[in-house]
């Protein structure tokens, strides 16, 4: 789905945290964010992304 060189590079743009493929979704291990992956494009917007449950 993602390229692993990419994967390597890719932050969380509200922290900068290094990001992890959950599914179809990259997470973020520091703030919870999940991005969404669209037709293998990471789609990382911080008004697109999915929150943590508070």
């Amino acid at each position: 789905m993602i390229d692993p060189t990419l994967l390597e590079i890719l932050a969380c743009p509200a922290c900068k945290t290094p990001l992890t493929l959950e599914g179809e979704r990259l997470a973020c291990g520091s703030c919870g964010r999940r991005y969404p992956v669209r037709d293998g494009i990471p789609v990382l917007l911080v008004d697109e992304a999915e929150r943590p449950a508070a």
